[in-house]
C-alpha cells in the first residue's frame, strides 16, 4: 500500500496550522481539497489520523504518520536541492528546553541559518517532557535530559546546565534567616517555571532529605522569572551563568552553599541520511561545548 504525497502534505499542514481552514490557506486549495484528502487519506489506512478539533491534533495512529511526512518531506526537499542546486525553504521543527533557548542554544540556529535557507520552528518544553514532541512526529529533534533514545531516533550527550538556589539578601534575610535552611524552606515562597518544574523541589529534596510544599508562584517565562527572583518575589533555581554576576554584585546571594542541581542535556533526532540535520547537530554540539559544562 502506498500513502498519497498530496495527502501526506495536507494531513501534516493540518497538524501544523491546527486547522483545515489554516491548512488550506497554506497550501493554497480550497478547505473543502483538505477535507476530501483527509478523509481519502483515512479511508485508504482504515484510521482516522486527525481529531477534529480546536487545535487540530494527530490521532495516535496520526501520529506515527506524521513522523513519516517529516522524514519525506525533508529527504524530498533535500533530493531536489542536489538535483537543481536549489531549494524552498526547509521546515526545520525542534523542541528546545527554555533555559537553553535563553542562554547557549540560538547561536546553534544561527550557524545553520547561514548555511542553509532554513526557516526553524521552535516548540519550547520542559527538557524532562521534550522528547514526547519528537515520540508524536511533531518535531525532528529535540534537546531533553532524556538519554534513553526515542524510536528511530540517535542521542549524543551535550554537556549540563547547572542550577544554583538564588534570592536577594533581603529575602533571604526575612525568611531563611531566623531558621536552621531545612525548616525555613517549608515556608519561604519559592519561584516555579511551571507545573512542569522540578529543579526547586530537587534542591529542597537535597537540603531537606524531605519532600516539602512551600508557597509557590509560577512564572512561565525565562526573563520574568529571572526578574522575579530578583526583586525578591521568591528565591529560584537559576543558570549559574546567569547568576554568577547577580552574587559578585551582592544583588543575589546563594541560600544553599555548595547544594546545586546538575541538568545533564541530550540531542536527540532522528535517524536520517540529512545533510541539513547533520549541519544541525555539529551546530548544536558546537554551540553546547561553549555554554554547558
Amino acid at each position: 500500500m502506498q500513502i498519497d504525497s498530496a495527502q501526506l502534505d495536507t494531513f501534516a499542514a493540518v497538524v501544523d496550522e491546527g486547522s483545515f481552514d489554516a491548512a488550506a490557506r497554506r497550501l493554497n486549495v480550497t478547505p473543502s481539497a483538505v477535507s476530501q484528502r483527509i478523509k481519502a487519506l483515512e479511508s485508504r489506512l482504515g484510521q482516522v489520523v486527525v481529531m477534529r478539533g480546536k487545535p487540530a491534533r494527530p490521532t495516535e495512529a496520526g501520529e506515527a504518520l506524521l513522523r513519516l511526512a517529516r522524514q519525506v518531506s525533508l529527504l524530498e526537499l533535500e533530493a531536489i536541492a542536489s538535483v537543481r542546486g536549489t531549494v524552498d525553504a526547509l521546515r526545520l521543527p525542534i523542541a528546545v528546553n527554555a533555559d537553553s533557548l535563553n542562554n547557549w542554544f540560538l547561536p546553534a540556529m544561527l550557524d545553520v541559518s547561514q548555511q542553509y535557507d532554513a526557516r526553524f520552528v521552535v516548540h519550547q518544553e520542559d527538557e524532562e517532557h521534550s522528547a514526547e514532541f519528537l515520540r508524536n512526529g511533531t518535531v525532528l529533534a529535540a534537546v531533553t535530559a532524556d538519554p534513553r533514545p526515542v524510536q528511530g531516533c540517535r542521542v549524543l550527550p551535550l554537556g549540563k546546565m547547572r542550577y544554583l538556589a538564588v534570592a536577594t539578601p533581603e529575602y533571604a534575610d526575612r525568611w531563611l534567616a531566623t531558621k536552621p535552611l531545612p525548616e525555613a524552606l517549608a515556608d519561604a515562597p519559592m519561584m516555579i517555571f511551571n507545573t512542569k518544574d522540578t529543579l526547586q523541589h530537587r534542591l529542597i529534596r537535597k537540603v531537606t532529605r524531605r519532600k516539602l510544599n512551600p508557597p509557590m508562584h509560577a512564572v512561565p517565562a525565562p526573563g520574568a522569572f529571572h526578574q522575579s527572583v530578583r526583586i525578591g518575589l521568591g528565591w529560584g533555581m537559576i543558570e549559574d551563568e546567569v547568576a554568577q554576576p547577580e552574587l559578585v554584585a551582592g544583588r543575589l546571594v546563594d541560600i544553599a552553599p555548595g547544594k546545586y542541581i546538575d541538568v545533564p542535556l541530550y540531542w536527540q533526532h532522528w535517524k536520517l541520511q540529512s545533510a541539513i540535520l547533520d549541519a544541525l547537530t555539529t551546530a548544536v554540539r558546537r554551540a553546547a561545548a561553549k555554554g554547558l559544562r
